[in-house]
């Protein structure tokens, strides 16, 4: 995988701060706004992971100052970086031992805070759906017919998914203009491609990035069939050009691939470097985009017929409907 330069690190990173920060360069909060966590009292941990470094938090913060709302707080560690590690061990950090066998030591290190980055990711106002959706589940696989996708899952979906306004803020320039890597404005085959929040774009190693269809009505990939080949194909070869020009990372270099179920109903595709285990690429929820376009190629009605095989939640109420049609 090619490397990023360190003057193109550097310079990528101020650009990066000054988006995140509505361009206002180092500041944490734009002026006169108010803290998104004013207030904050943890009400559960949701979820954790020891080996992803993260940890999924429900609080409840200030609202309009009178009132309190829910939010789902999701504290992730940033991935190292060279720069950082050089910096940090090349001034002779402080170490505490904690143990040392022969040639084997263990150590405590406390990086200074500039060095010591912490991802947060705040969903306010978060509805019970949002809380539901971090907590720790026992997960059940579902074999979902093409007749249980009609009878069961798509009346499902109908009655009351997560709004997607936020995705068509995205596509009609609303919102994270200044993060759009890669356009085609078609309405047939068009698409944007933007980081997925889940990268924080200081190295190549864990890439991550999204592309989001403008045809619009295309849930997932149970709509799909071939006329809408061109739209897939597009998507993968101006997606694949576009990050190799910008990022220098090659087609053979990532994996491309749609979820089942997705997490929002409207048709996207993950860009991911195909060395890094980000989440949802486990066999049972990620279909490779290529995969899927040869499917479509053998039978157009593929998607609309075939058994697709995913994991659900124990306190999914999909789950619960499958149970209650004697399917699970």
């Amino acid at each position: 995988m090619s490397p990023i330069t360190m003057a193109e690190r550097g310079e990528k990173r101020k650009r990066e701060s000054e988006a995140e920060n509505g361009g206002a360069g180092d500041s944490e909060t734009p002026a006169g706004a108010e803290h998104p966590l004013a207030g904050f009292k943890l009400q559960s941990i949701l979820r954790e992971s020891a080996r992803d470094k993260t940890i999924f938090l429900h609080g409840q913060v200030s609202g309009d100052g009178k009132s309190t709302e829910d939010a789902v707080v999701i504290l992730e560690r940033a991935p190292f970086q060279a720069e950082t590690v050089t910096r940090l061990l090349g001034n002779n950090p402080e170490l505490k031992l904690q143990l040392k066998n022969d040639i084997y030591s263990v150590y405590h290190l406390n990086p200074p805070p500039e060095l010591n980055e912490m991802k947060t990711t705040i969903i306010r106002p978060a509805t019970e759906k949002h809380i539901k959706k971090y907590v720790r589940q026992e997960l059940y696989l579902i074999q979902e017919t093409g007749e249980d996708y009609k009878n069961i899952t798509l009346p499902f979906i109908e009655s009351g998914s997560f709004s997607i306004k936020w995705v068509y803020n995205i596509l009609e320039k609303k919102a994270e203009e200044d993060r759009i890597v890669h356009e085609n404005p078609d309405p047939a085959i068009g698409f944007i491609l933007l980081p997925d929040f889940k990268w924080n774009q200081k190295q190549v190693d864990d890439l991550y990035l999204i592309a989001i269809s403008h045809p619009r009505g295309i849930k997932s990939l149970r709509d799909l069939n071939e006329d809408h080949l061109p739209l897939l194909k597009n998507i993968q070869q101006e997606g694949q050009a576009a990050i190799l020009k910008k990022y220098g990372v090659k087609g053979n270099q990532l994996r491309i691939y749609l979820h089942y179920q997705p997490s929002y109903y409207h048709l996207h595709v993950h860009f991911v470097a195909l060395g890094h285990e980000a989440p949802g690429i486990t066999v049972e929820r990620a279909h490779l985009l290529s995969d899927v376009i040869q499917n479509l190629e053998l039978d157009s009605q593929y998607y609309t017929k075939c058994t697709l095989t995913y994991a659900l939640r124990a306190d999914e109420p999909l789950l619960q409907k499958f149970k209650e049609a004697g399917k699970c």
